[in-house]
């Protein structure tokens, strides 16, 4: 085996007489195009090593256009786990004229057994496909199944009463039908009443039986289509704080999904986080439902969960935790004041908990005495829930952070004219702000002074998007991927300036959303941005992401320790993963050059 194989990963773990045994050992085989390398099924004498050409990993039982399952390359190695197992699952295929390494079955064995560091990195990968084959046989509905779910697969018929109903027809209807909601018909569109309005209605407020039911109706309703994801259905009742949605098609109501219809279909699995935030009485409670955020992020990612997807889940359950946390601390007469959240918490595409980037906005007629003292109480209860400190000090600890409307309006225009110094980088942080409780009317009064303040002045809009040109894309003058032995920085060279870029374009085109994926959308309804363009930076963005991520779940299991944190060592990635990341990279540098022409960064 020549030296170059040798130093790739996992060959990298063996030691030096491990790597001797490897190079004495190995054999050197051809194939030609079309041959059946390991054929499914069979036992295999070697493990293989790509030296020159291309394999493709086939699963024979699975239909045509989703037999493939991988691709090899140069300095790609397969059929370890089938040397492991006993036999092959998939068949692998010589796609054109190959060249491989052969390692006997027996040393490589041996190897695994004699070298600790070797051995356990098959073993890992053996126990997470078993532990995907296992979750495949169970049956039932596995998280990649609930993601698929369509919404009209858990709905049920809506119960819809006439507009002139009174609230005792409402009460005899839902004994009636078994229901908990009811849906009126009301000028043209459709409000709710709940068994929970109806009692406050009766007892709370003393109302007759036969006051009209469109008194006590609810008329901002939250919607979905039949064919949106029921996932999506649940991250919506988590955001609005709502146990049910109205399934709505062409105008018409057509069903509703209520919170337990989506639970009972979620049963099969013990991460029902959001129930347990919902339900936490105590600070008690709500650290040990927050502890169990690191758990449904390994399921969901094990699982094989669109990356869009766990992050709106995890931004809808980390601000619900965070609002939690401040109706424990704050007095109920001071919890108008708006807690705002920022950074990628802001941006609600933080999947693990990270540094603490929160303020507060108080209405300019709020009086607030204890606030700071307040605040401090706060930022002690998100430590306990495992959010740590920011070190730039971006919290609500910090009176910087905290003000009234006009305040913060003032400090806009300060940062404005500070735009060489610590006052872009402040600007940087508002602009991804979300409000996570509290009055999101004040935020949005700020937002739309920012907005006025600075989008349409070309001079700091150039100062705010240079950031995104300022460190250098990961690729070699030829194109290729760079390939240092401690990695690359996916946060510097890939994710930042796409994500900062998006922000700069958010800001000067005035757009409210303050997500990625959701900035690109209205870029491209805004004619900023071709359609085409924004779905593979958004795609891009996904990737980069859950590279990040699964280095950052290793490192929680203890993997990985001598990686630093946001690099991904090329040459542990499969060769898929080697060419999904090229290609992400070239879009980041394509993107970056239209950032320098957009805002005349080359000046």
């Amino acid at each position: 085996m020549i030296e170059q194989e040798l130093n790739q990963h996992p060959f990298s773990l063996l030691s030096e007489a491990g790597r001797r045994r490897l190079q004495e050992g190995t054999d050197l085989a051809y194939f030609q195009p079309e041959d059946i390398i390991l054929d499914a099924a069979s036992t295999s004498d070697s493990v293989f090593v790509v030296h020159k050409g291309c394999v493709a990993e086939l699963d024979v039982n699975a239909p045509d256009n989703r037999r493939q399952v991988n691709i090899y390359a140069a300095g790609d190695l397969f059929g370890a786990i089938s040397v492991l197992n006993g036999q092959s699952r998939y068949r692998f295929l010589a796609e054109q004229q190959t060249l491989c390494h052969l390692i006997p079955a027996r040393l490589f064995r041996e190897l695994c057994e004699s070298e600790p560091d070797f051995g356990h990195y098959f073993s890992q990968c053996l126990a997470e496909k078993n532990q995907r084959l296992a979750e495949r046989r169970e049956g039932g509905v596995t998280l990649a199944g609930f993601m698929l779910a369509r919404v009209d697969e858990c709905m049920r018929a809506p119960l819809i009463m006439p507009e002139r109903a009174t609230v005792r027809d409402a009460v005899a209807a839902l004994k009636q039908h078994g229901v908990d909601s009811v849906l009126i018909a009301h000028r043209q569109h459709y409000a709710i009443v709940t068994k929970t309005d109806l009692l406050s209605a009766l007892v709370m407020q003393e109302q007759s039986s036969d006051t009209p039911l469109v008194q006590v109706a609810e008329t901002e309703l939250v919607t979905v289509a039949p064919a949106d994801y029921l996932f999506a259905a649940l991250t919506l009742m988590t955001r609005h704080k709502v146990a049910r949605v109205v399934v709505m098609e062409s105008n018409n109501a057509v069903g509703v999904v209520e919170l337990t219809d989506v639970l009972s279909f979620f049963s099969s699995r013990s991460y029902v986080v959001g129930l347990e935030i919902e339900r936490a009485g105590t600070l008690e409670a709500l650290q040990l439902a927050s502890a169990r955020l690191p758990d449904l992020v390994n399921a969901l990612m094990a699982q094989g969960v669109k990356m869009r997807f766990v992050m709106d889940l995890l931004a809808s359950l980390n601000g619900r935790l965070m609002s939690k946390a401040y109706e424990m601390v704050v007095p109920a007469e001071h919890q108008r004041a708006s807690l705002i959240v920022m950074g990628s918490e802001g941006r609600g595409e933080q999947i693990l908990k990270t540094d603490q980037d929160n303020g507060l906005i108080i209405g300019d007629h709020q009086q607030w005495p204890g606030c700071d003292q307040d605040m401090q109480r706060f930022t002690r209860t998100l430590l306990s829930l495992g959010y740590p400190p920011c070190p730039g000090n971006v919290m609500v600890s910090n009176p910087e952070w905290i003000g009234t409307v006009s305040r913060w309006q003032r400090r806009i225009h300060d940062w404005a004219e500070d735009p060489g110094g610590k006052g872009l980088l402040n600007l940087t942080i508002l602009t991804d702000t979300h409000t996570v409780a509290g009055d999101s009317g004040l935020m949005e009064t700020v937002r739309s002074t920012l907005f006025s303040r600075c989008s349409d002045d070309q001079l700091l809009m150039a100062h705010f998007a240079r950031p995104a040109l300022q460190f250098s894309t990961p690729l070699n003058l030829f194109g290729s991927l760079k390939k240092p032995q401690h990695g690359i920085d996916i946060k510097k060279g890939a994710l930042f300036p796409l994500i900062h870029g998006v922000r700069a374009m958010a800001l000067q085109c005035r757009i409210q959303e303050t997500s990625t994926l959701a900035r690109l959308k209205k870029l491209v309804a805004a004619g900023a941005m071709e359609r085409a363009f924004a779905e593979d930076l958004g795609e891009a963005m996904e990737f980069f992401s859950e590279l990040r991520l699964s280095q950052q779940l290793a490192k929680l299991r203890g993997e990985n320790t001598q990686v630093e944190d946001n690099h991904i060592v090329v040459q542990h990635l499969s060769s898929l993963e080697r060419d999904v990341l090229r290609d992400a990279l070239h879009l980041v540098s394509d993107f970056k050059q239209r950032l320098s022409r957009r805002f005349h960064l080359e000046y």
